[in-house]
């Protein structure tokens, strides 16, 4: 019996640092865990808070406060882990074997997310905007993660990958409060310019143009059959297309009222030996 105690004393002598040493640790660990956790917390909501100030897109906002949380978080665990004796090098790397297999398998989708994050977050658009890219034309009606939803004037919707679009050149038509109308007429070799520029002054006359800039019209190109006029005015940005489709309507009408004529385009061609042949 007394040699059974004495083994029994001996053998918690020499456990007994051991566990003391893995006691220390496991509750170090604990606490760091529990600071760690809380910082991390912390942290989140002080990110979204300056998101939220600089406002940046509420989707982009929830997106990066909950990357932030998940990465920080993932190596507050591992960094535990390692502190009670956990070897954590191989668990590292096999994270991060699969992380480069699933980034490769998911390249393209991988572009379209990071070019939603440069959209959300730089934002060359929003929602709203009459916008032209990638042979597109169109309001934007959703700006999604991964792609973008375009409605098009004649109410169809085109989908288009982040990826391409933060790549590609972008025209945004909404961004400015104000817009040049450039409307181009063709009108006879033979007509009075300074009455013609007078007829598309004339309607200018319109209170959705702006007076300063001022209107002017002014002879933009020589023809092959016409003289091009090309009447410039600022209209506001939601008035363009009705100023634009106005003067489409009532130029004809005012340059024949004044005797001038639009002429279509026309070729000369003669007759040698019973075949046609274009004049130059």
């Amino acid at each position: 019996m007394d040699m059974n105690y004495d083994q029994i004393v001996k053998s918690a002598e020499a456990w007994t640092p051991v566990v003391l040493s893995y006691l220390g640790n496991i509750v170090l660990a604990l606490l760091t865990l529990l600071v760690g956790w809380w910082l991390i917390n912390t942290l989140t909501r002080r990110v979204g808070g300056v998101l939220s100030n600089r406002h940046v897109d509420k989707t982009l906002q929830s997106f990066v406060g909950s990357l932030v949380n998940i990465a920080l978080k993932g190596m507050l665990v591992i960094s535990v882990a390692s502190m009670i004796g956990i070897q954590t090098t191989s668990f590292v790397a096999a994270i991060g074997a699969a992380g480069l297999a699933i980034g490769l398998a998911l390249q393209g989708s991988l572009s379209n997310f990071a070019g939603g994050v440069l959209i959300l977050l730089f934002r060359p658009f929003k929602v709203g905007d009459w916008i032209e890219a990638q042979g597109v034309a169109g309001t934007v009606d959703s700006i999604l993660i991964f792609h973008t939803v375009l409605r098009t004037g004649d109410n169809k919707r085109v989908v288009v990958p982040n990826g391409s679009l933060s790549n590609g050149t972008i025209t945004n038509c909404s961004s400015e409060p104000m817009r040049k109308v450039v409307f181009d007429v063709g009108v006879d070799y033979e007509a009075d310019l300074q009455q013609a520029r007078d007829v598309l002054l004339a309607l200018a006359a319109d209170p959705r143009v702006m007076h300063d800039p001022a209107p002017v019209a002014v002879v933009s190109k020589l023809g092959e059959s016409a003289i091009t006029l090309s009447l410039r005015v600022w209209v506001k940005n939601a008035d363009y297309w009705d100023v634009l489709f106005l003067f489409n309507e009532k130029a004809r009408d005012a340059l024949a009222q004044r005797g001038i004529g639009i002429p279509f385009p026309q070729r000369v061609v003669k007759v040698v030996k019973g075949e046609l042949v274009e004049a130059d």
